[in-house]
């Protein structure tokens, strides 16, 4: 059995210092691209150091949990995720698909609706897909261009598509964070959309309220004239996402298509001109490629170490003297709630997270009387909520290498995933929506 260590969290807590204090202080020397100067993959390399230190039993053993967090297949799956996005957006780009998508977008949504129509075909696509990071790689390189040609903030509109797939990934019932939480927590998939849904509405309907004022800054000019054969790409990939097909082979179904429409309407559009554009799209991931493989390694030596294990029975040992004291089933939420954040933090994942706190959610929920399909809710929602902020999780650095900007400036500019976390801790603290409490207490 693991033992529990709050020392292996200390690798963590380094790499943070590293990376977010050295581009504050970059930042506050004037220094442009302040959180570039030191990259993430870099930064991270003296934490990795520290936590293989800190480890116990052979070094090899080490090197071996390292290597082994590394390729696993959550880890695995996100990179190749990565590099088709990478491919299917460099493509389609090249063979006219953004523009034409852009300027045929432009045509028909108004001005003032761009923003909230944005988010509402996101959330839309993500609720289908099951998949916040498809969705991403899907509609973001849409969303860079239309923020060019509206002369709208580019943060803005990144973060709001980032916002709409977390929206879709927390209700989705296909979702993998939404098979974990109501598996672990033994409910019923339409009773935790339920729950899920009286919480996730305000906070979407506060976020499209909010969009709709900044979208008052849109300034559309003459709408080029546009192809629609070239906004194909886009479409089939949605179109396939919506009807559950694999995301990578979606993504992969996009470059094709793509391809072949650059080659039999562009003449100067060649084979050669095809792969150069997927090989420069997979190296445009390469910072995000390599910062997941290093975070899954060190989240990996963490949690042999017993840092995770310590995080959650030190949530756990709060949530009974709060339980001793109140009595209540709000404590019970806040321990789940806090449990699976702090997780999250640690492991930039939000499906292990919920993997991670499962038992012991289901344990605080028995004990205070927090009815299953609640704590599931509860689990999904901090999970993408952090998800949906935390610069070095996979949504925040996909969406940024696509936009080329810095994952900390983008985290202001996720609205809906802090509201999401508002409307949530409400909830909590008024009780709401009834029906929360188990029957059986």
């Amino acid at each position: 059995m693991t033992s529990k260590s709050p020392l292996a969290l200390l690798p963590l807590l380094l790499f943070l210092v590293l990376f977010v204090g050295s581009g504050l202080w970059y930042q506050s020397e004037g220094v442009d691209f302040a959180f570039y100067q030191i990259s993430a993959p870099v930064a991270i390399l003296p934490a990795i150091a520290l936590a293989i230190l800190l480890g116990k039993g052979h070094f090899n053993q080490r090197i071996e949990t390292f290597i082994q967090g590394v390729g696993d297949n959550t880890i695995i799956t996100m990179i190749l995720i990565y590099l088709l996005a990478g491919a299917f957006a460099n493509v389609a780009k090249s063979v006219g698909g953004v523009d034409a998508t852009v300027n045929f977008g432009l045509s028909i949504v108004p001005a003032s609706l761009l923003l909230p129509g944005l988010f509402v075909i996101t959330a839309f696509v993500a609720t289908s897909m099951g998949t916040s990071m498809g969705t991403i790689a899907a509609i973001a390189p849409i969303a860079i261009g239309v923020a060019e040609a509206a002369d709208l903030p580019l943060l803005l509109t990144v973060g709001t598509v980032i916002g709409g797939a977390m929206f879709g990934d927390n209700l989705s019932i296909i979702s993998d964070t939404t098979i974990a939480a109501t598996r672990t927590q033994g409910c019923d998939m339409r009773d935790k959309f339920r729950m899920n849904f009286k919480i996730a509405l305000p906070a979407a309907l506060a976020a499209l309220v909010w969009l709709f004022f900044q979208s008052g800054e849109a300034q559309i000019a003459d709408v080029q004239d546009y192809e629609l054969i070239r906004v194909l790409p886009y479409v089939a990939v949605l179109g396939l996402a919506v009807a559950g097909v694999n995301v990578m082979l979606v993504l992969f179904s996009g470059i094709i298509l793509a391809g072949v429409i650059g080659l039999t309407m562009q003449p100067d559009y060649s084979v050669a001109s095809w792969s150069a554009d997927i090989y420069a799209g997979y190296t445009g991931m390469q910072e995000i490629l390599i910062l997941s493989l290093l975070i899954g390694g060190l989240a990996a030596l963490m949690k042999s170490q017993g840092g995770l294990a310590w995080l959650v029975s030190a949530i756990e040992r709060i949530s009974r003297a709060l339980g001793a004291k109140a009595g209540s089933t709000r404590a019970g939420e806040l321990s789940i709630s806090a449990a699976v954040a702090l997780t999250n933090l640690c492991t930039a994942n939000n499906t292990v997270s919920i993997l991670i706190n499962g038992s012991v959610a289901k344990d605080i929920a028995e004990r205070y009387n927090v009815d299953p399909k609640r704590s599931a809710s509860l689990l999904d929602i901090f999970s993408c909520v952090v998800q949906g902020i935390l610069p070095y999780g996979a949504q925040i650095l996909l969406a940024s290498s696509l936009a080329k900007v810095s994952p900390f400036e983008l985290i202001g500019y996720v609205q809906y995933s802090w509201l999401l976390a508002v409307a949530a801790l409400i909830s909590i603290f008024i009780g709401w929506p009834k029906g929360a409490k188990a029957n059986n207490a």
